[in-house]
């Protein structure tokens, strides 16, 4: 039985076996881009949007329907919409980095359940930092398919926030999925889950986000040859 349990719980490398193939699948080139529609969901609103790179500028981002009021929901779009490329959102290109060199697996089912504590990245803000040092991760990994599935990060406790109060629920999780050309993987789904206190004030925070109708393809015919010709010279 305890050979058993140290076989199912492993402490790996992240550049070997299925866990580097799984990491090279989210690091899709610079130009990979995608044309998708996007729901945004909470418990007050729906709203559906969809954003395509090939067209004009001010017509990328589009308003489909709208149903119900959520000022926050609608924060978020913006947000998401003034970014210069909204599709970036579907690559998780730091996840290598995140994840550091090495990771705890637990290898029994048919997923592997990758733990790990967030690695800041250059590209994390302030929040971030401060968020990796408390929160606990995991990642699902389908060792077969070399892929992974879903990565959740939850507060195991209450905790003072950076900026005073108390975070007391912290749930974000990411659903994976694997285009079928190219095999890259991106992100179908986003949820969040948080409550704070501060001040007498209670403060939550709850909303997702799925991702439909996704077409993926180079910036031009030219990146695409360039792509393909790096990975066959094995670059």
């Amino acid at each position: 039985m305890l050979l058993q349990v140290i076989l199912a719980s492993l402490t790996m490398t992240t550049g070997t076996g299925p866990m580097h193939a799984a990491l090279a699948a989210t690091e899709a080139p610079e130009t990979f881009r995608a044309a998708f529609t996007v729901e945004l969901r909470s418990q007050a609103a729906r709203h559906v949007y969809t954003f395509d790179p090939r067209l004009p500028r001010t017509e990328r981002w589009q308003l489909v329907s709208r149903q119900g009021q959520d000022s926050e929901l609608d924060a978020v779009a913006a947000n998401w919409a003034s970014e210069p490329a909204p599709d970036g959102r579907l690559f998780p290109d730091d996840l290598r980095a995140c994840l550091g060199q090495t990771v705890q697996v637990e290898t029994t089912g048919h997923a592997w359940r990758v733990g790990f504590r967030h690695h800041p990245n250059y590209n994390d803000n302030e929040f971030d930092r401060w968020a990796a040092e408390r929160l606990q991760a995991i990642a699902l990994l389908d060792p077969v398919g070399e892929r992974f599935l879903q990565i959740d990060y939850t507060l195991p406790k209450a905790v003072s926030g950076p900026s005073g109060g108390k975070l007391t629920r912290y749930n974000q999780s990411y659903i994976l999925s694997t285009e079928p050309r190219w095999g890259f993987s991106y992100v179908s789904g986003f949820s969040i889950d948080l409550e704070a206190r501060a001040a007498f004030k209670r403060i939550t925070r709850r909303y997702e986000a799925n991702v439909t109708d996704v077409q993926f393809f180079f910036a031009s015919p030219e990146a695409e040859q360039t792509y393909l010709a790096n990975t066959r010279a094995g670059l």
